[in-house]
């Protein structure tokens, strides 16, 4: 008999299953796709030679991730790729605000009205950024916090709405900047605990940058299965689960998956019935004939561009999308373009580009128009450098990575006490009605973003379970 069996081979799954591999419990994974990866994955979408990543791309989350940072995944061929700057935000004036590695580039992009006021906000926290990070990204009613005065100050800033944070700021560069950050998580900018978002990409930016994996997204996975694999764990790919018996026996089983899905699998009836989807994306990879033609110059050495012309435009699309049930006219966008780092990504002189927007859960029209009129506004001539294109809305995103119900990439709402109490409200988040199942994925603490933390912290309950049951 097995100690575990994970089911679901994302980076959530994988991490929880070389944490026990790493503390001498035998595991095994069991993914439904014919490789590993989840949210993390690379593929040839377009043309020959030209490698996406069909939903994770940027990485702040990642190259901070306490897990990540304790697992030697360079040895297994992990490398991250710092562009220029982490992340430009242009206006139809032809210039931009940056979230730069330092703060004041940042702030002096933001103009001289607001440029005290960000250096105000950040610079207390980055000096204790590592342990602020641990204590925000682990178990958050019952691990003790290593820097309580801080996470204290944190969260006087951060659990406030993002609009209240926003006050601070008397200009719309910073303004706008900061309601992209919080919308990277499909969150309304009035929302509970919306200011801690933004402030969490802007300090991760700033401690060690938004970087891109060389070679594409996959090889984080690719290296946390060879680690797996020489720890002595194994993975068994296109191997799908639709009940427990279709499981090998084990002490434990730990779903990498939606809360539906497992509840489905694992016989748990209504237990999730409370667990709410947010709204879903709409993604475009495009294959380039050279780079973006941005007209603000940061934006052609950022790895990230936010498309959005301001914080009042950036809300409405948001509202369209998870209040009002239809397609904003002018999406808000998230946009990366790994080439500018990784030429590995495509054939020489070409280029990749990545691109979605926020449409209603399960919207199934095409986006792609609108997203293409947002992207001439600030880089006209855009289409003119399209090769070819890979549309995905929210039922195919949904058919690619079934934890993307409704087309929602954050595997929850992140809304709410939901964004920090998920999926239940619970001391044990990670545990569920039948002891000897456990759930690991994004709907967990401490939710979206590849950065494994949801298998890391799911890990330590199931080998605490584990070995009281060995006492």
């Amino acid at each position: 008999m097995l100690d575990a069996v994970v089911v679901g081979a994302g980076p959530n799954g994988l991490t929880a299953a070389v944490e026990l591999a790493r503390r001498g419990f035998s595991v095994a994974v069991f993914e439904a796709r014919d490789t590993v990866g989840g949210g993390a994955r690379t593929e040839e979408l377009t043309l020959p030679g030209f490698r996406h990543d069909p939903c994770s791309a940027a990485h702040p989350l990642g190259i901070n991730s306490p897990a990540f940072r304790a697992l030697p995944l360079e040895r297994y061929g992990l490398e991250w790729l710092q562009p220029e700057l982490p992340m430009a935000h242009p206006f139809t004036d032809g210039t931009a605000a940056v979230l730069s590695r330092s703060v004041a580039e940042t702030a002096a992009s933001f103009g001289a009205r607001d440029a005290g006021a960000y250096r105000r906000l950040v610079e207390p926290f980055l000096p204790k950024w590592d342990t602020l990070a641990r204590d925000f990204m682990s178990l958050p009613l019952t691990a003790l916090p290593r820097d309580p005065v801080t996470l204290a100050r944190f969260g006087l800033v951060g659990l406030p709405p993002s609009t209240w944070l926003m006050r601070r700021f008397r200009d719309e560069r910073a303004k706008a900047l900061f309601s992209g950050l919080v919308a990277h998580v499909m969150a309304p900018l009035s929302g509970f605990a919306t200011g801690a978002i933004g402030l969490v990409f802007a300090l991760a930016a700033h401690a060690r940058g938004w970087p891109v994996a060389r070679g594409g997204s996959q090889s984080i996975s690719d290296a946390l299965a060879a680690y797996l694999k020489d720890l002595g764990g194994a993975v068994h790919t296109d191997y799908e689960v639709k009940r427990l018996d279709d499981l090998p026996p084990a002490r434990a089983y730990v779903f990498d998956t939606s809360p539906t899905a497992l509840a489905r699998i694992a016989g748990l009836g209504r237990y999730y019935d409370g667990y709410r989807y947010g709204p879903g994306v709409f993604k475009v990879d495009y294959a380039l004939d050279g780079p973006v033609p941005w007209t603000a110059p940061e934006a052609r050495v950022a790895g990230t561009v936010q498309i959005g012309a301001s914080s009042a435009e950036i809300g409405t699309a948001l509202r369209a999308a998870s209040r009002e049930g239809r397609a904003p006219d002018k999406p808000f966008m998230i946009t990366v373009q790994p080439s500018v780092v990784d030429p590995t990504r495509a054939p020489e002189g070409k280029q990749v580009f990545w691109a979605y927007g926020h449409v209603p859960s399960g919207w199934d029209g095409d986006l792609t128009d609108a997203l293409e009129r947002q992207l001439e506004r600030f880089a006209p001539g855009f289409r003119d450098r399209v090769l070819a294109r890979a549309t995905a809305g929210p039922p195919e995103l949904a058919a690619r990575n079934a934890n993307y119900v409704g087309g929602d990439i954050g595997s929850g709402a992140v809304t709410g006490l939901q964004i920090l109490l998920r999926p239940k409200l619970s001391l044990s988040p990670y545990g569920t009605p039948h002891p000897a199942v456990f759930i690991c994925s994004s709907a967990t603490p401490p939710g979206p973003g590849v950065h494994g933390m949801s298998g890391h912290n799911a890990a330590k309950a199931v080998w605490r379970r584990l070995r009281q049951q060995q006492a």
